[in-house]
């Protein structure tokens, strides 16, 4: 899992697809971090997308970089405590201008029952399961 996570960081930002009543939606996040060992990413309850999760937690997010890329799919389980939110915001300062770990948006999410693909054009595809 650091494997994967290291490679979010490098790329910066990657692309999250959730399940619109049917329909594929894809958006740019660029959020990543690992607690309690397990990977997490964060969003705000007001957004689409996580009520989009809500309905259906099955979720892939996928970032390329040097002709590598990099796919994770899984369900994304909410967690809304307040460490786990106060984890994301502390190492990513740049979000504490719109979120906060007490207020009634902030929700962080992790993966459960991932497998990771690390796929390039020259290499095979190597499967990584968390």
């Amino acid at each position: 899992m650091n494997e994967v996570w290291e490679f979010l960081k490098e790329c910066g930002t990657y692309y999250l697809a959730t399940n619109d009543n049917g329909q594929p939606r894809v958006r740019p996040f660029g959020t990543a971090e690992i607690f309690e060992g397990k990977l997490y990413i964060q969003t705000g309850k007001k957004k689409k997308c996580y009520e989009q999760l809500l309905a259906d937690p099955r979720a892939e997010i996928c970032c390329f970089k040097d002709g590598k890329w990099l796919r994770v799919c899984g369900r994304l389980i909410p967690d809304d405590r307040v460490e786990a939110k106060k984890d994301m915001l502390d190492k990513n300062p740049s979000l504490r201008a719109m979120y906060d770990e007490n207020d009634d948006n902030t929700i962080v999410l992790y993966f459960e029952d991932a497998t990771a693909y690390f796929s390039s054009f020259t290499e095979p595809t190597r499967e990584v399961k968390f």
